[in-house]
């Protein structure tokens, strides 16, 4: 029993050393009529399957890209890479522009009431409205 409560204050220990990851939002422009969306609608508009949406990215190897693509479409970098190399070489489309900071992405998805962007729910301002809140 003593070893089981040790076990047991240990994990939550080590659990709370763990650094808590930032909540990702899903953001359009206030000009945008959109008020809400889905995980698997987002990943339509960042992997080229749909044009409704201009799609704003943060910087190529952010974390916040990576855990973005994880959490809408299941995808590494490598496999978005790879989506839009296809899109490009079929004429099809070209990938989403990349900013590197959730400020300049945020800028960019406030100025352009058709783009769709994400960043930290902590970067959101009045300027952008949050359509989707990642888990």
């Amino acid at each position: 029993m003593k070893s089981m409560m040790t076990s047991l204050l240990l994990a939550a220990l080590a659990a709370a050393a763990l650094p808590a990851s930032a909540e990702t939002v899903v953001i359009v422009s206030q000009k945008n009529p959109a008020t809400r969306m889905f995980s698997e609608q987002a990943a339509q508009f960042f992997l080229g399957k749909s044009t409704m949406f201009t799609p704003v990215d943060q910087a190529e190897g952010s974390a916040i890209r990576a855990e973005f693509y994880h959490k809408v479409a299941d995808k590494d970098a490598a496999q978005v890479k790879a989506i839009w190399s296809k899109i490009e070489f079929t004429g099809k489309g070209t990938p989403p522009k990349e900013y590197h900071s959730d400020a300049e992405v945020r800028k960019a998805v406030a100025a352009d009431p058709k783009a769709i962007g994400y960043i930290s729910k902590a970067a959101v301002d009045d300027t952008v409205k949050v359509i989707l809140t990642l888990p």
